[in-house]
């Protein structure tokens, strides 16, 4: 987790497809608003719920690994 304007957060991708993605942020609950180009902003109030659901932690180095392998990396537009 990561910390920002006083709370922490987290990123969830996933590394198979957007709707997957919408589809388990949806169920969790978290607002559409923490959708981020190819990942959900999550605070931490999220985090358990978020792995007991299937969630896997990994660092953020294997994050982009994975978004970058299964092609749904979106980079910032400069």
């Amino acid at each position: 987790m990561v910390p920002w304007r006083g709370r922490l957060w987290s990123h969830l991708v996933s590394d198979a497809s957007y709707d997957e993605l919408h589809e388990f942020a949806s169920a969790l609950g978290v607002p559409e608003r923490g959708f981020d180009r190819d990942h959900y902003d999550i605070p931490e109030e999220y985090f358990d719920a978020a792995v007991a659901a299937g969630s896997t932690v990994v660092s953020s180095k294997e994050l982009v690994r994975r978004l970058i392998a299964s092609g749904l990396r979106q980079r910032k537009k400069r």
